[in-house]
């Protein structure tokens, strides 16, 4: 029937999602996007808008695929604020050992690329960051940590969180980002003043 799209449009911008992961939006190229999507130009402006509409559409397609496992894991109860780093850095490394996507995270490489973004795409990357710490600081706070307490420790989790993402793509081993998270998760558990 005229009209009706010949393919599938959540499928399509999986596909998309994974091509701004893999490349960065600066690197996302036009020609990139119809490779990776299997769609002709025509039907990936027809379906998604420009380029910043697709990428902005990746993003929230990211974020609903990942947060909830974010939230699932930080739901506790956790004996510790410790257990809750380690739980949210389990869910990075798990998404980090997954075959079937890119190395490292959307958010982190977005991030990375903030200048190349619209005001819209810079709005929405720093939003879902965002969305991340808050529930890292209700999650730190209810195994404990008081609110200073938890704002830093949400706030490293997170850094360490994209460094394991920055690593990843450089090829680090999985062991070596296990040690990393481990090492966080164990900065909780007593006073660690710097020199």
């Amino acid at each position: 029937m005229a009209g009706r799209k010949q393919f599938d449009v959540d499928e399509a911008l999986r596909r998309a999602m994974h091509v701004f992961w893999r490349w960065g939006y600066s690197e996302a190229s036009i020609d990139r996007l119809t490779e990776g999507t299997g769609l002709g130009r025509g039907s990936l402006y027809g379906t998604f808008g420009d380029k910043s509409a697709l990428f902005r559409k990746s993003l929230e397609r990211y974020a609903q695929t990942y947060h909830p496992l974010y939230a699932k894991a930080l739901s506790g109860p956790h004996p510790s604020p410790g257990a809750v780093v380690a739980a949210y850095l389990k869910v990075t490394l798990n998404r980090i050992a997954d075959p079937t996507v890119p190395d490292g995270c959307l958010l982190t490489v977005s991030a990375t690329q903030f200048p190349a973004l619209d005001a819209e795409g810079q709005a929405m990357v720093r939003a879902l960051i965002d969305v991340l710490r808050t529930m890292l600081e209700q999650a730190l706070r209810a195994a404990g940590a008081g609110e200073q307490e938890a704002a830093e420790l949400a706030l490293c989790t997170l850094a360490t969180n994209k460094s394991l993402a920055v690593l990843s793509r450089v090829g680090f081993s999985g062991e070596d980002l296990a040690t990393v998270a481990a090492a966080a998760a164990r900065i909780p558990e007593g006073p660690h003043p710097l020199p």
